[in-house]
């Protein structure tokens, strides 16, 4: 899936993305550590994977979109 970075702390490698509805999700530092980036910039395109649903959806990675 698919998102744009939102906000990003450095200190504790967690933030959040907007998906392409505009619905913010959060992340933590796992799920960035996951995707062995150094830092994320609000704007850039993520690819991000999840689990659960609705309420329960949590991101298990985020990394950069690449073509």
């Amino acid at each position: 899936m698919q998102a744009t970075s939102y906000t990003y702390d450095s200190e504790t490698r967690s933030g959040s993305v907007l998906l392409d509805d505009g619905t913010p999700v959060q992340f933590d530092a796992a799920a960035f550590d996951a995707g062995g980036l150094r830092l994320l910039r609000p704007g850039q395109r993520v690819r991000i994977e999840t689990e659960g649903a609705g309420p329960s959806l949590r991101i298990t990675l985020v990394t950069l979109q690449t073509l």
